[in-house]
């Protein structure tokens, strides 16, 4: 690996390798981290081996908590340079918020000299290829054979090189992952090496800026052929990071909107807490495409206490719980028993629609499938948070495992992602289990 340096007050400027750079930055995090390990538990963090196809011989361990659905969520958690599996796992929230809400942790643990995952080698960089990303599928392929996982819930977070690495599994596993939250990474594709060698100073300096549609061919050309739906995103950044600086989280968002299909500009701003400015892209809820949260002041050490939370909330998981049914048959409402309204953000030939479904009935809907007509030049291209089927112009959107039940004067939520003509209006009618709703 190519050294890199620092200087610190005092210090004569030496050459320090990326482990020991990231070590040092870390150190300060990992103390103040252990302060919020979880909870006592009779459940442990456990070694697994064997796991399947693993050509870079990654460590695996595994948490599951003590009471989990039958189908639980699955969650990757992928650690720093010089760091490893349980390290994170006794460092981070995770495993106590994994606790509260049933889901399962995987811990990888990379092997290779200074413990940072591959994100730079032509095989990390294509599906299959035969680097690190094959050995964490194969971890996640293990949950669901032997513990059931739910292939429709799979997320992934990290930190750093884990941020890294879950850019990169995004971008080569698409139909494997829901969607992932990255703590100061770089986008996919930005650490790309042909030398052999694992650093890349432009990117890890911010000196790498392409167009939006140039960082999500980038992504496409590590699946070529997928027209799939494409993962949902979370990005953090630090505006004083000075390891992967900040203009990393400019690009990664320039990135990861395009790549879903939705404007630059947010759909919606706060700050949830101090010195946090968070933005959404493509819709204005908790599962927006792609969420960005920019930490003033703040440098490489993240996350920090509370942030893990906040990740959880991103991919759903909070709400806990054994899934419901899957979609099937279930008591249709009586007509004018629902209620759809639609909020459609447009640009150019694109559009991305939010649709909120209401059960204004006295019975819960148990399985629903919600059809409509998209207008005129309107072409379905992707969607969230349901499944989708298209017979010429028509949609039909049915619930995935979080969002089957419509309960008396409840809402589900879901997206989708169109091409248009000129016309970006929203559909004008839905049926509800083959009965019609109210619009609005």
């Amino acid at each position: 690996m190519t050294p890199i340096s620092l200087r610190t007050a005092g210090e004569r400027r030496r050459p320090r390798t990326l482990a020991a750079t990231l070590l040092g930055v870390l150190a300060p995090l990992l103390a103040a981290m252990f302060l919020t390990a979880p909870p006592a538990s009779a459940a442990t963090l456990t070694e697994v081996t064997g796991f399947g196809a693993n050509p870079s011989n990654l460590r695996m361990h595994l948490y599951v908590p003590d009471t989990v659905p039958q189908r639980p969520a699955v969650l990757v958690a992928v650690h720093y340079c010089t760091g490893t599996g349980p390290a994170f796992h006794a460092g981070t929230e995770f495993a106590s918020l994994a606790d509260r809400y049933g889901f399962i942790v995987i811990y990888p643990s990379a092997t290779r000299s200074g413990q940072c995952f591959d994100v730079s080698s032509p095989q990390a960089l294509r599906r299959d290829g035969g680097s690190d990303p094959v050995g964490i599928r194969s971890m996640v392929d293990y949950v669901q054979r032997t513990h059931g996982g739910d292939p429709e819930r799979v997320y992934v977070t990290g930190a750093s090189s884990g941020a890294m690495m879950t850019n990169v599994l995004l971008g080569v596993y698409p139909d494997v992952f829901a969607a992932g939250a990255a703590f100061a990474g770089v986008p996919f594709g930005c650490f790309a090496t042909t030398d052999g060698s694992g650093w890349n100073s432009a990117c890890a300096q911010g000196q790498i800026s392409r167009t939006p549609q140039e960082w999500a061919d980038t992504v496409r050309a590590a699946y070529p052929g997928y027209t799939g739906p494409r993962p949902r995103m979370q990005i953090w950044h630090g505006t004083q990071d000075d390891v992967l600086r900040y203009p990393n989280f400019g690009e990664q968002i320039k990135q990861w909107t395009q790549v879903l299909g939705v404007g630059q500009t947010p759909a919606y701003s706060d700050q949830p807490q101090a010195g946090w400015n968070r933005t959404r892209y493509g819709g204005t809820g908790a599962q927006a495409p792609v969420e960005a949260i920019s930490l003033q002041g703040t440098g490489h050490n993240v996350p920090g206490g509370g942030m893990a939370a906040r990740v959880i909330e991103f991919f759903g998981l909070d709400r806990g719980g054994e899934p419901g049914p899957g979609p099937g048959p279930g008591p249709d409402p009586q007509p004018g028993a629902c209620r759809v309204a639609v909020a459609t953000n447009a640009w150019n030939s694109g559009l991305t629609a939010e649709v909120t479904v209401t059960n204004t009935g006295s019975a819960a809907v148990n399985g629903w499938s919600l059809t409509f007509a998209l207008p005129a030049g309107q072409t379905l291209t992707s969607g969230w948070n349901a499944g989708y089927a298209t017979s010429g112009g028509t949609v039909t959107a049915t619930p995935v495992a979080h969002n089957t039940v419509i309960a008396p004067g409840a809402s589900v939520g879901f997206g989708y992602q169109a091409t248009h003509t000129g016309d970006a209006t929203a559909p004008a009618a839905f049926a509800l289990n083959g009965a019609a709703c109210a619009a609005g």
